[in-house]
């Protein structure tokens, strides 16, 4: 299977990573709930029935029964709404009751607010549910990084947390073709069977997650090293008592006691921690608000209504071919994730939809009211090639970074923030949108109608992408997480990232007293490292001259690091 991918794991690696993959895949079915909400809105609002049941009096130019801008901005952007709320939850809930059990938590929340949505009759009712579904869909979108992350193999990590992002996708299209097979229902199932259907995947889910392990590094951050190691044991598929599972459970908790002796782990340390944590909460917080005003929400929201206004035909159609295409272009994105690394998917990325965007709010802007036909082909087809773009780049690779980048102590609370900040421009995308673009209000009161134009909006933050990424994201592809820490201490610029090598672990600072700084260590020091890798005999020879030298009964060297010399090879580090 992995193979197959574009990836396989290298031959110096203990062990097997198919546990790890397949709970990794498993758990980022979570983006399923966000993709599936998100796209069944989009294709209600437009539906004839719906309108009718819930429509409060309100009429467009025309005369025709409609939703107002005002209700439709209140409906869609409550989950968003909610979502900031969950994201903010996430980091006491993960820290407390751990990963997996407040993800249990974060699929019931969900149910709650889908069952509300389901029984719902007026707006307010509607609203409520989409307020308690949000605070649900905020828990998972923290919590399923968060834990791919922390169990997953260094040199697949990326792909595997890209994997939630392919979860949404999916999400949308199925919702995209559910709509459309509804949307001529006559009466309320029209709509209620879309918003149903969420409810499935809720319960498989919820149930998967009763039997999977909790990551290693949150047991370790509690203080159960047993624990840890049998859940790693689990994922990588070693014994408990092997050399490659021990070197990797010490290095987890050396680097843990390392950040603890920096400082604490509370909020304010996720501005001014160390090494750095400020510098990396903006980067995360500015990746993350940056996703949303590129754009790609105000297709998944009001795609079908906004080509509806334009006046494409058949835009639910037009609607399932986007989600077709938002969900083969992640492919690209999970296959070059770790070859290409980050930084360089994510330039791409904000390239290819400036260009795209500016050319669908210039051509918009030169033609005005003439040439609808051709105005629409082409807002449809660049539309199309936009979204290929975000969704090979910064639709998986912003979740990537960000549950890669902060260290453990306060991972749960950096994500959280970084996360909340991307729903609270959702929310702000989702409610301003329809007062942005909307062209049918009797009275402009409130409404720019902008139209295609407000393309050049979302053109001009992707140009402020490019800068963003190019000086604050630094590449951590195929480096461990406890490695990352390291290269913000070495590295000065995100631009000089990619040259970083690891010289030094966390154990070495432990067992060896390297300076709290960082600072890699001198040359007397680095004839510690280098024993590890002589021959059984000199190393017990070291040892014993080493104790008679200092006078101590400590020796250099145990059984462990005997056998460990022996492996060679072995890469130790995931």
């Amino acid at each position: 299977m992995a193979i197959a991918m574009g990836w396989h794991k290298p031959d110096n690696v203990a062990g097997s990573s198919a546990p790890a993959i397949m709970v990794g895949l498993f758990v980022a079915t979570g983006g399923l709930l966000f993709g599936y909400d998100t796209g069944s809105i989009n294709g209600i609002l437009a539906m004839k029935s719906f309108v009718e049941h819930f429509n409060t009096g309100y009429t467009d130019v025309s005369g025709a029964i409609t939703m107002s801008p005002k209700e439709v901005a209140l409906i869609v952007a409550m989950l968003s709404a909610g979502t900031m709320i969950g994201a903010l939850l996430s980091a006491p809930a993960g820290d407390k009751w751990g990963r997996r059990r407040s993800l249990i938590t974060a699929v019931a929340v969900f149910c709650i607010g889908a069952i509300f949505q389901v029984c719902a009759t007026n707006v307010a009712t509607l609203v409520v549910g989409r307020t308690i579904a949000g605070i649900g869909v905020g828990l998972v979108s923290v919590l399923v990084p968060l834990y791919q992350s922390e169990m997953a193999p260094k040199w697949v990590r990326g792909t595997l947390v890209c994997a939630y992002q392919l979860s949404i996708t999916m999400g949308l299209l199925i919702a995209a073709i559910v709509n459309i097979l509804t949307q001529s229902i006559n009466g309320a199932a029209a709509y209620r069977i879309p918003m149903g259907l969420q409810l499935s995947w809720a319960c498989v889910l919820a149930l998967g997650l009763l039997v999977l392990p909790e990551t290693p590094r949150y047991l370790i951050k509690r203080g159960h090293k047993e624990a840890a190691a049998l859940s790693l044991s689990r994922l990588r598929r070693l014994d408990i008592t092997h050399p490659a599972l021990i070197e990797e459970l010490a290095e987890i908790q050396a680097n843990h006691e390392y950040e603890l002796a920096l400082g604490p782990d509370t909020y304010k340390d996720v501005i001014f921690g160390h090494p750095h944590l400020g510098r990396r909460t903006l980067t995360g917080c500015g990746l993350q608000m940056l996703q949303q005003l590129t754009g790609v929400n105000f297709i998944m929201y009001y795609g079908t209504t906004f080509f509806n206004g334009a006046g494409v035909v058949d835009p639910y159609k037009i609607s399932v071919i986007l989600q077709v295409i938002n969900t083969v272009s992640t492919l690209p994105g999970l296959l070059v994730v770790e070859s290409w690394g980050r930084r360089r998917l994510l330039i791409v990325g904000a390239i290819g939809m400036a260009i795209c965007q500016l050319l669908i709010a210039s051509y918009a802007t030169a033609n005005g009211d003439e040439n609808r036909t051709v105005q629409n082909q082409i807002l449809i087809i660049f539309v199309a090639i936009y979204i290929f773009f975000f969704a090979a780049s910064w639709g998986p690779v912003v979740w990537v970074v960000t549950s890669e980048i902060y260290p453990l102590k306060v991972r749960a609370k950096s994500m959280s923030v970084s996360t909340a900040s991307n729903w609270l421009l959702n929310f702000g995308i989702a409610y301003g949108t329809p007062f942005m673009v909307d062209t049918k209000s009797p009275d402009s009161g409130g409404s720019v109608n902008l139209g295609s134009k407000v393309f050049f909006v979302w053109g001009a933050f992707c140009i402020l992408a490019i800068g963003f990424v190019w000086s604050m994201v630094y590449e951590t592809s195929k480096i461990s997480l406890e490695q990352i820490d390291e290269m913000y201490e070495r590295v000065d610029h995100a631009w000089n990232s990619r040259r970083f090598e690891p010289s030094w672990s966390f154990q070495q600072m432990r067992d060896f007293g390297f300076s709290d700084s960082g600072i890699p260590p001198t040359e007397p020091q680095l004839e510690l490292q280098q024993s590890r890798s002589s021959s059984s005999a000199e190393t017990s020879q070291s040892g014993t001259s080493a104790s008679a030298t200092t006078g101590t009964t400590t020796t250099t060297t145990s059984q462990d690091d005997k056998v460990l010399a022996q492996l060679g090879h072995v890469d130790l580090s995931y």
